[in-house]
């Protein structure tokens, strides 16, 4: 079987730059009324920078702040205007959507593997044309938005551990994965081609040392 699975980091690898902040941003800027909270996040910054340096726990107390309560039709209508304004922002490398169209072409599976929230990978992996997509999971009380983790936050060691769990699924397939930085190395050193892309110096360095390829995406 020559059909491999190709698995694809968002930010930074498949777009120029992080979503995660533009999207809760923009939903801050569709709701003034939630701009009283700005000052919850000051909080949630120190307990990062200066307690547990855990960036789930991060994401989570931003959420919470920018968008805890809200409702699924109001986070839907939200991810759609965010997700359809991405090409006119051009937001994608457009030669990462060219390796895309590529292994898409070869039959590959197309899996999209980000440590973003399914607030909206699943609407971009959709857009994209993946397969199916594998991001951090957040937690809802009934039609509200909670904003906690309900899933490992999807970075480093726990991408490992995804790409070991899709060896189960799709055996006998190669996997090829791309990803843009040092927490990326763990798991595209478990793929059988791993490629870092628009790596730091120091990603690439790395990168090198454990035989892995590097690319530059326009």
């Amino acid at each position: 079987m020559d059909e491999r699975v190709a698995l694809f980091d968002l930010d930074g690898t498949l777009t120029w730059r992080d979503t995660f902040l533009p999207y809760v941003a923009g939903y801050w800027l569709r709701h003034p009324r939630r701009w009283l909270r700005v000052w919850r996040v000051l909080p949630a910054l120190a307990i990062y920078w200066f307690r547990d340096r855990d960036r789930g726990a991060l994401k989570a107390r931003v959420i919470r702040c920018a968008m805890g309560g809200a409702d699924h039709e109001g986070v839907r209508a939200w991810t759609a205007a965010f997700v359809r304004g991405l090409p006119g922002r051009r937001a994608y490398r457009p030669a990462a959507l060219a390796r895309l169209a590529r292994h898409r072409d070869a039959g590959d599976v197309l899996i999209l593997m980000s440590a973003s929230p399914d607030l909206y990978v699943p609407a971009i992996g959709a857009a994209l044309g993946v397969a199916r997509t594998i991001c951090t999971e957040l937690r809802w009380s009934g039609d509200r938005l909670d904003g906690a983790l309900a899933s490992p936050n999807r970075r480093g060691e726990e991408k490992r551990r995804c790409l070991d769990a899709l060896r189960v699924e799709y055996p006998g397939r190669a996997i090829s994965a791309y990803g843009n930085g040092v927490s990326d190395l763990a798991h595209l050193r478990a793929a059988d081609h791993g490629v870092l892309v628009n790596g730091s110096r120091a990603a690439r360095r790395a990168a090198r040392a454990a035989g892995l390829d590097t690319e530059h995406w326009d």
